[in-house]
């Protein structure tokens, strides 16, 4: 069924928001809940639900698209033969008028091998013939094609079924992906190599996540928003109602009807083109989940709810008395040296009624001027207006820069740990000028040749190339005397395909000399795994301070760890407004220390503690 422009479609490429679902099912599915419902009375709910685009997803067939193509050819062809009777005049009218009103995608949901779910839906004049083909691609049994079961036996790999579903020109979307049969999902018995391909893919086009409205730390969309050293890839997400019934089931609210868990989409028109620019771009701000009229949207309050990170801050203004002028660009500068991120002026990250701007576009005009005069080189930020509890706020979104390393008044160069923003030291602005030129850490060479055209977009920088050996420390120590580094026996080697050998973010001290009396440590930043030399307690960051206090008062001892297997845990406590693990692997005899690491760089075995803290707080309430 194809759409045609509805009032507001027609004059130009202007901006407006759909309702979108993507993900639901027909009485095609085996597991259809509400028997007796016609394709009539599923397109109908959909226009009762004032949606825009839906896609027919039916599990591992595409017997719903054909019934309903059937239902419209048939009908027109009594109508060319003048054989239509009164109810079926009426019966094809409606059916124009809904396809005119609402464009049906066609698609299925693929099972593919271990149980995964991916969405693949199509462009409107996609055949039928064609999309049974591309099941039987992925080897769906020819006799299962019209069952609609999720169980077809035997079937393609999450990957080849992703490059499949693409190269048809189709978009493959992990369906439910942090939930059950998703490819994100918890506690699933896979490799993080294979967790980091299933979705950082190219031809996967998005994830579709249950828990795109969560404020938690720890939700999907904030996992995969393009900061974390394996997922360097920021994914779209979307959210589907995955709905096998008409309306929700009363005594099972998870039972979703058509509808219920929409998403919006800022499109230039309803159309599958339109979804799949939208879906290869980096606006991500262009996606939201629907919310009821009365419901409205504040990014704000969302933000806050996270609070300052990796690639969030906030300040209250841009005044240059006090230098908060300067911090805003300090601010900016970090983000496009590190990974990017947002920064609001008008509001704090407290609760409560944000401050706001009086005059927002004059703060806009003096940061963009501050920016042109102070920032080198220059870097590109996007600034928007959001409105908190009725007043105005400035988002600037900032994307991380391919001109690195940027500073501020031409010799102070920003970067971003967690919820900071620090003068680089020396170690941190060689690293950014290597990344710049291409070479890795000790190379001298000329940078390697650009990427071919079949490479990814953008070749993965330094940061996003963890390296996992290293020498460990000893009980928590490693000491080098004035003369040199000590020499202890090389640790066994980590294992080089495990990228959650080591937790994802937080420090680690791999060496201390003593020098007229005063102690130098080097710091390994665990999130890009950096190592910056020539610290000392005085002088150190707060989690670098953090770290070298804590290895000096309380060195760790290893009959008091709390021990799963060769990962342990020292302690976990609320610092910066976030829990903060010190952590511990053992490496033969010798045991290596993680201070302040975080619940968002625990994964693999660290996931357990995560877990375990979880569920104390929970009995505890």
């Amino acid at each position: 069924m194809s759409r045609q422009p509805k009032r507001g479609d027609r004059g130009g490429p202007k901006l407006r928001w759909y309702k979108v679902d993507l993900h639901l099912h027909t009485p095609a599915s085996s597991d259809w809940e509400e028997p007796g419902v016609t394709y009539l009375d599923w397109l109908r709910t959909c226009r009762a639900r004032e949606l825009d685009i839906v896609a027919i997803t039916d599990h591992n067939t595409v017997a719903g698209i054909a019934a309903i193509r059937r239902e419209i050819e048939w009908l027109t062809r009594l109508e060319q033969e003048d054989r239509l009777t009164e109810e079926e005049r009426l019966r094809l009218e409606e059916w124009r008028n809904l396809a005119n009103e609402i464009l049906v995608l066609p698609g299925f949901e693929f099972t593919a091998t271990f149980g995964f779910h991916i969405l693949g839906i199509f462009p409107p004049e996609t055949s039928v013939r064609e999309l049974e083909h591309i099941l039987l691609q992925l080897h769906v049994p020819p006799d299962k094609l019209d069952a609609g079961t999720t169980e077809t036996g035997a079937s393609t790999d999450v990957l080849t079924a992703y490059r499949v579903i693409t190269e048809a020109g189709g978009l493959a979307i992990a369906a439910h992906a942090n939930s059950t049969h998703g490819v994100a999902m918890r506690n699933f018995p896979f490799g993080g190599q294979t967790k980091i391909a299933y979705t950082q893919d190219p031809n996967l086009a998005a994830l579709e996540v249950t828990d795109l409205e969560s404020r938690s730390r720890r939700s999907t969309v904030r996992f995969f928003n393009g900061s974390k050293p394996e997922y360097p890839r920021r994914m779209h997400c979307i959210q589907g109602s995955d709905a096998h019934r008409l309306t929700a089931d009363p005594r099972n609210p998870r039972r979703l009807g058509i509808g219920d868990r929409a998403t919006e989409m800022l499109l230039p028109e309803p159309s599958f083109q339109a979804i799949q620019e939208l879906l290869a771009s980096k606006h991500f701000d262009r996606i939201r989940p629907y919310r009821p009229r009365h419901r409205t949207i504040d990014h704000l309050e969302a933000a806050r709810a996270e609070g300052p990170n990796q690639v969030q801050s906030f300040h209250e203004s841009a005044s240059k008395r006090g230098g908060r002028l300067t911090a805003i660009l300090a601010d900016i500068c970090a983000f496009a040296n590190t990974d990017g991120g947002t920064v609001y002026v008008g509001a704090s990250a407290r609760k409560g009624k944000p401050k706001g701007l009086p005059n927002p576009k004059q703060v806009q005009q003096e940061i963009q001027a501050a920016m042109a005069e102070r920032l080198s080189p220059p870097v590109e930020a996007k600034f928007e207006l959001v409105h908190s509890h009725g007043v105005p706020v400035l988002r600037i979104s900032v994307e991380e820069g391919d001109k690195k390393p940027y500073c501020v008044d031409g010799s102070r160069f920003y970067v971003r740990n967690d919820a900071e923003t620090s003068l680089a030291v020396r170690d941190e602005i060689v690293a950014l000028v290597m990344e710049s030129l291409g070479l890795e850490p000790g190379k001298t060479s000329a940078p390697s040749p650009p990427p071919s055209a079949e490479a990814t977009e953008k070749p993965p920088s330094r940061r996003r190339r963890r390296r996992r050996s290293g020498r460990g420390s000893v009980n928590g120590r490693r000491e080098e005397s004035a003369e040199g580094p000590s020499t202890p026996e090389e640790p066994p080697a980590p294992e080089q395909d495990d990228p959650f050998y080591l937790p994802q973010d937080g420090v680690e001290i791999v060496r201390v000399e003593e020098r007229q009396g005063t102690r130098f440590y080097t710091v390994r930043n665990l999130r890009n795994s950096q190592e910056v030399g020539n610290v000392t307690r005085k002088g150190a960051r707060k989690l670098w301070n953090y770290a070298i206090a804590q290895y000096e008062d309380h060195p760790v001892d290893p009959d008091s760890v709390q021990w799963r297997g060769d990962v342990g845990m020292v302690k976990v406590e609320k610092r910066a407004g976030k829990l903060r693990y010190d952590l511990v692997r053992r490496e033969g005899d010798q045991v290596r220390v993680f201070y302040g690491v975080t619940a968002e760089g625990m994964e693999g075995p660290w996931a357990q503690f995560v877990q375990a803290e979880e569920a104390d707080r929970e009995s505890s309430r």
